[in-house]
């Protein structure tokens, strides 16, 4: 089995790791979750983080094809457009998410935008296989974080996206509108069901109590011994508990409007007004009738 070359970027403000993989033989690669910067006090977008990705397959000379979404990001948004722009890449992501579309597009009141994943080149089916030059990917679909969550398994690596963290920190959230712990659970004893030397690539880290360092990768094997959460003998009923009521406890990620409405398009913002300026739309809810 060819194994992947990966190279891993961390983003500190957003704690998220994208990732560069690709195949030795024909210098193929993959950007998986790419981060656009922004500053939501200021409203400024850069690429800085994005343009690291690209001055990197530049030098070691990899030639990006494609971009991959685990999913609809909330705490991030997706300089996927700008790496397509780049290197002509093509944007693929779960076939969900159609569902979370259909869910967040009444709240933003996004009239215009189609709910049928047309925004994205790719859409993905659980089992879907593709490759990156001779390298072969299998698309898991690895709902209840989102509806639209998958894990891309290439040789002996599977990229979660939020299912999973480090074994020291647990597991992704499940208390966004269409997520479900009891299925997150479901879907990561499907991940710890692959062989115990598989190695996990996560999306993001925040450091647990008592590590100094970020880590983002790990093995089937240790999730299913000592992972906080759901190691081997967790069960489900267990696991729902736990993870409802510290999901009632979890503030909502700072990025979330921006990031959920940019994502859902692929990346792509409105277009520009008058002035040249982009913008956002933020719902207002009145916590009492006035």
């Amino acid at each position: 089995m060819i194994q992947p070359f990966i190279k891993a970027f961390f983003d500190e403000p957003t704690n998220t790791i994208s990732y560069l993989v690709g195949d030795p033989a024909t210098h193929s690669a993959a950007v998986i979750d790419p981060v656009l910067d922004f500053d939501m006090a200021s409203g400024i977008a850069d690429t800085d983080s994005a343009e690291r990705i690209l001055a990197f397959a530049r030098e070691h000379g990899w030639r990006i094809e494609m971009v991959l979404e685990t999913h609809a990001h909330a705490d991030h948004l997706s300089a996927a457009p700008f790496i397509k722009a780049h290197t002509d890449a093509w944007i693929g992501i779960g076939s969900h998410i159609r569902d979370v579309q259909k869910i967040f597009r009444p709240v933003f009141a996004m009239d215009d935008l189609k709910a049928d994943g047309s925004d994205f080149d790719r859409l993905f089916d659980d089992g879907d296989r593709f490759a990156i030059g001779d390298l072969a990917v299998e698309v898991l679909h690895v709902s209840g974080h989102t509806p639209a969550d998958v894990a891309y398994r290439i040789g002996d690596a599977v990229f979660v996206g939020d299912t999973l963290f480090m074994p020291d920190y647990g597991t992704a959230r499940a208390d966004f509108p269409g997520g479900d712990a009891r299925t997150l659970y479901r879907s990561i004893r499907r991940l710890l069901s692959l062989p115990d030397e598989t190695r996990l690539f996560m999306c993001h880290d925040y450091k647990a109590p008592g590590r100094d360092d970020y880590r983002w990768e790990t093995t089937v094997g240790e999730q299913r011994r000592s992972s906080v959460h759901v190691h081997d003998g967790v069960s489900e009923d267990d696991f729902v508990a736990m993870r409802e009521r510290r999901d009632a406890g979890l503030s909502v990620p700072k990025l979330l409007l921006p990031s959920i409405q940019v994502n859902i398009r692929a990346g792509r913002f409105s277009e520009a007004e008058a002035n040249g300026v982009t913008y956002l739309r933020i719902p207002v809810k009145w916590a009492k009738r006035r």
